[in-house]
């Protein structure tokens, strides 16, 4: 009796340390298949005219940077922009002649390198590019003059005309992107503008109408400058230039912006003059969401950290200390990794997105100074 007890243990025995084994492998292959690949940076240098091209190679110790190539462009490109679909870059200068302001089709092989580049040119300059939802547009917003412009983009992606646009006798358009339902533009304007626009956009045609309220309003001193929406809530979050932190505005049944509440990034007696808020993005998964903070006349650059509960409301978790002026950001293919340039730091930076929404610095690359936007693909 007690020898075949105890080989019925014995046996139970193995089979538990078999299936665990089955089942460590299973979640080792899940894990590599799940895994982040090789993907490539893409950032505009307006101080060199070139498009630097960083391949980023995820491996068990965390990330590989390494500048890939330098193209040239001819211009000092600025903003970046990504096809939704094919692989197409949009590169525009932040500008120049009205009419003629620079700007090129970047064409990508299938190994991320640059095969080509197509001219074209833009009504007005750009702080921010964007392609709407069905990457039959490309959305331009203008620091300078505060002009909205929409190009036309053929089957194959290139830019065909001038097709529709806005200027409503505001400077300092900071950013333009499209509602996830493709149905509403939201224009933000920083400083003393202070002012959210919001439209009605026809994705047939392109063409643009100011909704009822024209202004969002945003409170007082906050100067909303980019963008992020939720990506299941009717929830849209901004990061503010002048207040430091983020702005929540929820979007009623036909998109009209409605304020909901500020997040800090700083408690009541951190400095906040000479320092301003950057980029803005947000997991896909819609729990965690990144923001700059800009010590332009002190020593107080950091990415701020934020966990967004089921209702869309922010948290602050935390500051991740970043290099001189964090400005622009974005998420690899997987969003395992958040991509910062360095505005005079002049460094690409990588950080690894813990499952608690903290970051851990993965790798760095040295860049030219003044780069200020950069997509991943």
């Amino acid at each position: 009796m007690l020898e075949s007890t105890m080989q019925h243990l014995m046996t139970a025995t193995a089979r538990r340390r078999t299936f665990t084994l089955v089942a460590i492998g299973l979640v080792t292959s899940i894990s590599i298949a799940n895994a982040e690949p090789t993907f490539h940076v893409y950032a505009p240098s307006p101080n060199s005219k070139q498009l630097w091209v960083i391949a980023a190679k995820p491996s068990s110790a965390g990330l590989e940077l390494a500048v890939e190539s330098k193209v040239d462009m001819g211009f000092a490109g600025s903003t970046i922009a990504v096809h939704l679909t094919k692989p197409i870059l949009y590169v525009g200068a932040g500008g120049g002649a009205r009419d003629a302001v620079p700007a090129a089709v970047i064409s990508l092989a299938a190994s991320g390198a640059v095969t080509g580049q197509q001219p074209f040119k833009l009504k007005h300059g750009t702080a921010y590019l964007s392609t709407d939802r069905s990457s039959r547009f490309l959305l331009s917003a203008d620091y300078g003059s505060g002009a909205v412009d929409i190009y036309g983009l053929d089957d194959k992606g290139a830019p065909t005309k001038w097709v529709a646009g806005r200027d409503e006798g505001r400077k300092e358009a900071h950013c333009i992107l499209p509602s996830p339902d493709n149905k509403h533009l939201y224009i933000p304007y920083v400083k003393g503008n202070n002012a959210l626009l919001q439209y009605r956009f026809d994705a047939k045609t392109g063409s643009l109408e100011p909704m009822e309220p024209a202004n969002a309003m945003p409170p007082a001193g906050t100067g909303p400058r980019h963008m992020a929406y939720h990506p299941t809530l009717p929830v849209v979050y901004f990061s503010n230039e002048q207040h430091l932190g983020v702005s929540v505005y929820d979007r009623d049944g036909q998109g009209r912006l409605k304020f909901r509440k500020v997040c800090d990034a700083v408690t009541a007696d951190e400095p906040k003059e000479g320092i301003s808020s950057s980029d803005i993005v947000i997991t896909p998964d819609g729990r965690f969401l990144f923001a700059g903070i800009r010590g332009h006349q002190r020593d107080f650059d950091w990415i701020t950290r934020y966990r967004i509960a089921e209702n869309g409301d922010l948290s602050l978790i935390g500051r991740t200390p970043a290099d001189k002026i964090p400005w622009g950001f974005a998420l690899s293919p997987k969003a395992e990794f958040l991509l910062v340039t360095a505005w005079t730091g002049a460094t690409i930076t990588a950080y690894k997105i813990g499952q608690d929404g903290s970051l851990a610095k993965a790798a760095s690359v040295p860049c030219d100074k003044n780069i200020f936007d950069i997509v991943a693909r």
